[in-house]
């Protein structure tokens, strides 16, 4: 059984046994999956796995911020004076000796500097008169002219040398996915970073997230978002490329909700390219269901951040205050995040979300759906 096939078993486990939290008829038909009413007590706390905030003013201002706030890995937030172009096989030189064009080959109307200059060949050598076989791989420029003028000078009286780098083909980034042109991009002298290699590439197609940017980095993923860089002004994401890093733009198809309890028809939800609230997820399946019951709180599940001291955040909504609506077309979802509606009153939300949390820590955290469907 595939990573899919669990998420949608286990999915469907949340479903038909989410539909049994109402008051007065919990029911388990898995042991140790959930508990029956006399099991729990209301004065129980909630799991350690967990940690609730209502969905407020204040979570609305903290979500607001939280994008610029986001920064990368230390090991990816390199600033452009840590870099300099090294050349390496494939590059061509193009070196040029002022006063002695007989040093020079000149580039005519017929020949480019790409094709009339010092091709670095696969050992990462050059040859130029007077000074011969050199290896140039894994220098700078500078370094080169630097060389180059320190052996002319044993036949030139101080001579003038410059180099410059015709032709880049050594190193290369490669973008793919959702952008108009998907390919190889040649690592040049001038810092790219994530905007300039998603322009390189013709842009983003109509079906891109631009939330969900994969890097590639040494065997090692990075999620970046274009969303925080443009809308937030969160440069941090901008970040700088390095040779052989793959750019990934995900389908916007990749990035769901999920929306469960007592609402018109559960469903996922594709989030669209600019995102998904609360409110719209609500609309999309139905809203509340009013045929069955009165739903009185929504509840949101979402992973924790890497390096919190818990697995899961829990937002909760009483849809019973007037303000609900207006909170939830200002919450914004996320990848993933799976929505509950409940019928419960306030005072037995606790026991809900004890029921719920084994469900919902099974398919955030990735316990095996095989071993709970084994117990």
């Amino acid at each position: 059984m595939n990573a899919t096939v669990k998420s949608f078993v286990a999915l469907g486990i949340v479903f038909l046994g989410g539909c049994t939290v109402v008051p007065g008829s919990y029911h388990s038909t898995t042991p140790g999956w959930f508990l029956d009413e006399d099991e729990i007590s209301e004065g129980e706390p909630l799991p350690d796995v967990v940690e609730v905030h209502a969905i407020g003013t204040a979570i609305l201002k903290q979500q607001r911020i939280h994008p610029v706030d986001k920064g990368v890995p230390e090991e990816i937030n390199l600033s452009d004076d840590q870099y300099d172009y090294q050349v390496g096989p494939g590059d061509v030189l193009q070196i040029t000796v002022w006063d002695h064009p007989e040093l020079t080959i000149p580039a005519g109307s017929l020949r480019s500097s790409e094709e009339s200059g010092n091709w670095v060949h696969n050992d990462g050598t050059i040859f130029y008169p007077y000074v011969g076989i050199i290896n140039v791989e894994g220098l700078k420029v500078t370094e080169i002219r630097d060389m180059i003028t320190e052996r002319l000078s044993r036949y030139i009286e101080n001579p003038q040398v410059d180099v410059s780098i015709a032709a880049f083909r050594h190193k290369r980034i490669y973008v793919t996915g959702e952008v108009d042109e998907p390919g190889l991009y040649p690592v040049t002298n001038v810092p790219t970073r994530l905007i300039d290699a998603i322009g390189e590439a013709g842009g983003l197609t109509q079906s891109a997230d631009w939330s969900s940017v994969v890097l590639t980095r040494n065997g090692k993923d990075y999620r970046l978002s274009l969303r925080d860089i443009y809308q937030y002004g969160n440069t941090s994401q901008n970040v700088l490329l390095q040779p052989n890093d793959v750019i990934n733009v995900n389908p916007v198809t990749d990035a769901k909700v999920f929306v469960l309890g007592e609402v018109g028809q559960a469903s996922s939800l594709q989030m669209g390219r600019n995102g998904l609230t609360l409110a719209e997820a609500l609309a999309e399946n139905g809203s509340f269901n009013q045929q069955e019951s009165d739903a009185s709180g929504v509840f949101v599940f979402r992973k924790a951040p890497v390096g919190a001291d818990h697995g899961i955040d829990i937002y909760q909504l009483n849809a019973k205050d007037a303000a609900a609506l207006v909170l939830a077309d200002s919450f914004d979802l996320r990848e993933r995040d799976i929505v509950y509606v409940t019928a419960a009153p306030l005072v037995k939300w606790n026991r809900v979300l004890r029921l719920l949390v084994p469900s919902m820590t099974t398919l955030l955290l990735g316990v095996r759906t095989e071993e709970i469907l084994s117990e």
